[in-house]
């Protein structure tokens, strides 16, 4: 809970009017600057809120348009206060500028007339986000591993919930059925449940079942002996047998046949599993992590996945939310895809240019986590300088009004039918992107898009999309 607030104005009468708003709530001090001295003073106080005004704050800002020189002035007080929150007081006129301070590391601003509704929301806003990131640090501390720590951060209360469900569900035994969209990241939270598992030392085996052809998935998950088919020159040992004591992860499990949703029932009730061309049954001890991006459920009650198989695999659920829905959390796997690339690559690019940030929020991102970063590494590659800039950028991803516009809306459109429409002018651009980016090779498409390549074929069928277009 927050107690204590530091109000940094030369207007005494506005710091007056600000601390009479709180109530006597909070213990309120005032400075009418952010000279040195003081705020070393604050070292040895419990100061959790910073109200400061914005000239006051940028008093020794050369340019106000330079957002590091900006950024500069968090780092000072951060560097003595590092857990504070800065609220930063502007009037209506300077909202341009206090966007930029937002973005340099303040937390929230206030405008001048100072309103008690404002005041009070700001407040808390500001109590809501400490008590999330003290839930998060309180996991980070006594749960994630030191190489999880990276993956587990979220501005994003949905992404919470699936961190803790993991924490809960980690060190059990019970199958896990992750859902959601294609690109959502299932693959990252099936390998945090194995790594935080007791059976983190042993084998973590990926299996991408619509990847793997029908006729071959069999032989891949259970095995086969020597000349039980044409071509079985060799004993193979399936992913299960390899498993054997560690974790399975079963990707796009919707998109097996009917005929190894069997096979993979008699392993999950059994434990046991045969080898093609072998009779003699093996037990298996292997945790089933399965992920998909269809409704399984809807499946179940049309008749296309059986039901007992759903049930046995639907024992824990977790679903994963589309990266539209956790817009806040883009910044954060920004940073986390630039430290990757900069370390593959040995260049030190740290910054994006705002006007990529603004059109990355109005974007609805089809392809989720995954398309965010093969954007970010395409434009990694293509930068010269420090900071990632439009112009390494697909341009179609800054005219989002020209795909709107050029969308015929009917008055007598239900709203499920225009964002239907929407969504396929998107999807269109989206694989148009794709497919450039991989100069029309159907199997590099589809596996940057994490689809099948038959999936591929259907949606370019469904948009009249050549890959000779793309060569």
């Amino acid at each position: 809970m927050i107690k204590s607030i530091l109000v940094v104005t030369e207007d005494r009468s506005a710091a007056e009017i600000l601390s009479s708003g709180f109530h006597d709530r909070y213990d309120v001090e005032w400075f009418p600057d952010l000279d040195a001295g003081r705020l070393l003073s604050l070292k040895t106080r419990p100061i959790e809120v910073l109200f400061v005004d914005i000239d006051t704050l940028l008093a020794d800002v050369q340019s106000k348009s330079d957002i590091r020189e900006i950024e500069s002035v968090f780092r000072r007080l951060r560097g003595v206060l590092p857990d504070i929150d800065i609220v930063v007081m502007t009037t209506q006129d300077r909202i341009r500028e206090t966007v930029k301070v937002i973005r340099a590391g303040a937390s929230s601003y206030l405008t001048y007339p100072i309103d008690s509704v404002e005041l009070n929301s700001v407040m808390e806003s500001l109590q809501d986000t400490r008590q999330l990131h003290s839930e998060l640090d309180y996991l980070r501390d006594q749960f994630w591993q030191v190489d999880a720590l990276e993956l587990v951060r979220t501005n994003s209360p949905k992404m919470q919930e699936v961190f803790n469900k993991v924490r809960t569900v980690a060190a059990k035994k019970v199958t896990v059925l992750l859902t959601g969209e294609t690109g959502t990241g299932k693959g990252v939270v099936a390998r945090l449940i194995h790594q935080h598992s007791k059976r983190s030392g042993e084998q973590f085996i990926s299996v991408h079942c619509g990847a793997i052809p029908d006729t071959l998935l069999e032989s891949e998950l259970f095995g086969h002996e020597k000349g039980a088919f044409t071509g079985a020159t060799r004993q193979k040992l399936g992913r299960f047998e390899i498993a054997n004591g560690g974790t399975i992860f079963l990707d796009e499990v919707g998109t097996i046949s009917p005929s190894m949703q069997v096979k993979l029932l008699h392993v999950l009730q059994d434990g046991s599993l045969q080898r093609i061309g072998n009779e003699k049954a093996m037990e298996v001890d292997v945790r089933i992590v399965a992920a998909t991006n269809e409704d399984l459920n809807r499946r179940r009650i049309d008749g296309t996945f059986r039901g007992d198989l759903y049930y046995r695999l639907n024992v824990f659920p977790i679903e994963l939310p589309p990266l539209r829905e956790r817009l806040d959390d883009i910044p954060l796997l920004i940073e986390t895809f630039l430290s990757r690339l900069n370390r593959l690559y040995s260049k030190n690019i740290s910054y994006i240019h705002k006007d990529v940030l603004n059109a990355f929020r109005q974007y609805d991102w089809p392809g989720n986590i995954r398309e965010l970063e093969n954007l970010i590494e395409r434009a990694y590659l293509l930068e010269e300088s420090e900071t990632l800039t439009p112009d390494s950028f697909p341009a179609e991803l800054f005219y989002f009004d020209g795909v709107e516009t050029s969308l015929t809306i009917h008055a007598n459109q239900t709203l499920a039918q225009f964002r239907r429409a929407c969504y396929d002018s998107l999807e269109k651009q989206y694989l148009k992107e794709l497919l450039a980016t991989h100069s029309g090779v159907i199997h590099k498409s589809a596996e940057a898009a994490g689809v099948t390549t038959r999936q591929l074929h259907r949606l370019m069928k469904k948009y009249k999309l050549a890959k000779e277009t793309y060569k």
